[in-house]
């Protein structure tokens, strides 16, 4: 649901700031593996590339397999690796090994002694990318009816293929990879979509977890019409107000909800680097996924999210210039996933809001009751303007034919193993809000929440090295350390509401 392609870029922006010591991929980097044309060099590390064939769906060989890729950056220090750091950023459809050097950045301190293992998931980067002909602009802009279309053409077009990509199968592929290098156990670092991959993996296969870092996280038994996610837009719009003093957050609040009916019936053409609608249910996408990605990375900077409180403002006074340039920001992002795998992750593992094995028509009816039973739960906008905003929810997957005899994520009963497991959010995230954080770090025996203040999707962004430093600490300790520092994380800035 996630997103994780803004927060990853970002993440890695600011990593190469603060780290200071990665330049990049450079041909002075040791590459044991200069034979295979994908494996990345960075500088100052020794890179070992690979693959693992693995067959597509198990049982049917005339499908055939996927080569599921993998790159393990191997530790400065001299003797054998602590551990191995597992990362995912998310999405689901973001690859890992293109962003070789940013990962190095992001975990610079860690690479002291610890390697670090990039998989690309099945669908992705060198791992048999899938295109089920759906461009990423076209379903992240295009309207309602155009993601629905968008995501039944991507079905047709994968036919029996799509069975072949689930969170299990992902997570599966990874423990393959681990065993062929002959690692113990690993230490999975989820982001976003990662924290929904990740305990899958923890249950799949418990002996081979030391501990996990979850970051931006939601549980696999997330609330299907995300109504946290539409009361965090309240709460985010509330604290930045009330810390910044540059507005009121309940009159912004009311504002949201005044621009959200408007938009309802008269929407708003925005010539951004696609042209977009903006109706109720764009309105809430861009609000709660991506004006809040990224938050707290340069606290000093007006971000979208800052703008907002007055861009709703003087909208509502009949003065669209600020909301069609927050428009423009949200919408300027390049996307880093697979669409394709995006949409059929989502579809297939995702909880729906009908029965998986009802024809269309009684989809549709137990769609429409599902909502208008919810009528009211969705804090600024009104339910069916919230839920068409869900690019991964909602009823975007309604015309999915699904896998038959599938067993989704938050069908699963294993319980997960007892580890040591850190679960982070920002408190001004509605992409994956505390409450979802909250949700999945109660399942783990062993878990430490931190809600980190001033920060949105993901809170590893902030640049003091505050977050960074208590997920090195407990990688190292299976402890959490020195967590009082987010008390320090500062707020950032907000346009000042005129009337």
């Amino acid at each position: 649901m996630r997103t994780g392609v803004r927060a990853w870029a970002s993440f890695a922006a600011v990593a190469a700031i603060t780290a200071g010591l990665i330049t990049g991929c450079d041909a002075g980097a040791k590459n044991s593996n200069a034979a295979i044309p994908w494996c990345p060099t960075v500088e100052g590390y020794a890179v070992d590339c690979g693959s693992v064939s693995r067959a597509l769906i198990e049982g049917r060989p005339d499908l055939g397999t996927v080569d599921v890729g993998y790159a393990r950056i191997k530790n400065r220090g001299a003797g054998p690796a602590a551990g191995t750091i597992l990362p995912n950023p998310g999405g689901p459809g973001v690859p890992m090994i293109s962003h070789a050097a940013e990962a190095v950045q992001v975990t610079a301190d860690l690479l002291a002694d610890h390697d670090v293992l990039l998989i690309d998931p099945r669908g992705t980067g060198v791992s048999g990318a899938i295109d089920c002909g759906v461009g990423a602009d076209e379903f992240q802009l295009g309207t309602r009816a155009q993601q629905r279309d968008a995501v039944a053409r991507c079905a047709d077009r994968l036919g029996d293929r799509a069975a072949a990509y689930t969170t299990a199968a992902t997570v599966d592929d990874f423990d393959a990879v681990r065993a062929k290098l002959g690692i113990d156990k690993v230490i999975p670092y989820g982001i976003s979509y990662g924290t929904f991959l990740m305990p899958v993996y923890a249950q799949r296969h418990p002996e081979a977890i030391a501990s996990m870092v979850l970051t931006g996280a939601y549980a696999s038994d997330h609330d299907p019409l995300q109504r946290p996610n539409a009361a965090a837009v309240s709460l985010a719009l509330q604290r930045i107000c009330d810390r910044s003093r540059a507005c009121d957050g309940a009159t912004a609040v009311e504002d949201l909800r005044t621009v959200a009916a408007r938009l309802r019936e008269h929407p708003l053409p925005v010539a951004a680097k696609q042209p977009v609608v903006v109706d109720e249910a764009k309105l809430a996408t861009l609000v709660f996924e991506a004006a809040t990605s990224s938050v707290g990375a340069a606290p000093q900077s007006m971000t979208p999210l800052g703008m907002l409180p007055a861009a709703l403002h003087a909208a509502v006074r009949g003065d669209d210039a600020g909301l069609t340039e927050f428009v423009r920001l949200t919408t300027e992002e390049p996307a880093y996933e697979n669409i394709g795998l995006y949409m059929t992750l989502s579809c297939n593992d995702y909880p729906p809001l009908w029965s998986r094995e009802a024809a269309l028509p009684e989809r549709e009816r137990q769609f429409r009751q599902r909502v208008a039973a919810a009528a009211g739960e969705f804090g600024a906008f009104s339910a069916e303007g919230f839920v068409a905003g869900q690019r991964d929810g909602g009823d975007v997957c309604l015309r999915w034919p699904g896998i038959a005899g599938h067993q989704r994520p938050d069908q699963v009963t294993t319980p997960m193993p007892d580890i040591p497991v850190l679960v982070l959010s920002g408190d001004l995230d509605a992409v994956t809000p505390d409450a979802n954080g909250k949700q999945l770090a109660a399942k783990f025996a062993r878990s430490t929440f931190i809600s980190v203040p001033n920060t949105g999707h993901v809170p590893d962004l902030e640049p003091s090295g505050c977050v960074s430093g208590i997920v090195a600490r407990f990688v190292r300790t299976g402890t959490v350390q020195g967590a009082e520092c987010v008390a320090s994380v500062p707020p950032i800035v907000v346009a000042p509401v005129t009337n």
